[in-house]
C-alpha cells in the first residue's frame, strides 16, 4: 500500500472507496461533489441530518455528495470535460472501474479506440480495477485504486491516475 500524507481529501477518498467497495463491481462511473463540512453544516443543516452529520461533525473534513445526473449514455471522461462546479464545491472525486494492462502489453496497443477495447479485454495479463479519483481546487490529488483480483489490497496515494486527476482538475477549473 503506497500512503500519502493523511489529509480531509485521503480520507474523503478513502469514505467513497468504502461505500463504492460495498456496493461491488460492474458499477457505471460516479461523481462526488466535496464540500467542506463545517460549510455544509452551516448553509444546509437539513442536507446535513441526511448525511448523518450534525454541529458536532469535524469542520475541516470534507463531505462527499454523490451526484445522480451522470449521464450513462456517453463516456464519462467526455462528461467531465462538460462540468463546471460551483465556488462552494471545493473538490471533485470520481470513481471508474476500468482494465488496467501490465507495461510490457503497450507495444502491441492498436490505435483504434473499439479495436483497443477488445485487445484490453482479451489480454490474458488484464486487471480490472475500481479507481476512486480526487482532486481540491487547491491542486491537491488523492486516488485509491482496487484490484478486482486482489480485493483485500488497496493502493492509495496522490498520483496514482495522473491522467483522470487532470480530467477531474479540468472540473474545478474558474
Amino acid at each position: 500500500m503506497r500512503v500519502g500524507e493523511d489529509s480531509a481529501l485521503r480520507q474523503a477518498v478513502l469514505e467513497i472507496e468504502s461505500h463504492a467497495a460495498g456496493e461491488g463491481w460492474d458499477q457505471p462511473p460516479r461523481l462526488y461533489a466535496l464540500v467542506p463540512t463545517g460549510d455544509l453544516v452551516r448553509a444546509e443543516p437539513a442536507m446535513a441530518r441526511s448525511l448523518g452529520l450534525d454541529e458536532d461533525a469535524d469542520p475541516d473534513s470534507l463531505t462527499p455528495i454523490a451526484q445522480d445526473d451522470v449521464p450513462a449514455e456517453r463516456p464519462f471522461e467526455d462528461t467531465l470535460a462538460q462540468i463546471m462546479w460551483p465556488p462552494q464545491v471545493v473538490g471533485c472525486a470520481a470513481v471508474v472501474e476500468r482494465l488496467m494492462l501490465p507495461p510490457e502489453a503497450e507495444d502491441g496497443l492498436p490505435d483504434d479506440a473499439r479495436d483497443l477495447e477488445t485487445y484490453a479485454a482479451k489480454h490474458p495479463d488484464r486487471q480490472d480495477v475500481r479507481i476512486v479519483a480526487a482532486v481540491t481546487r487547491t491542486g491537491d490529488a488523492h486516488c485509491a485504486v482496487r484490484m478486482r483480483a486482489n480485493p483485500d489490497d488497496l493502493l492509495e496515494g496522490p498520483d496514482l491516475v495522473p491522467a483522470l486527476t487532470r480530467l477531474i482538475a479540468g472540473t474545478l477549473a474558474d
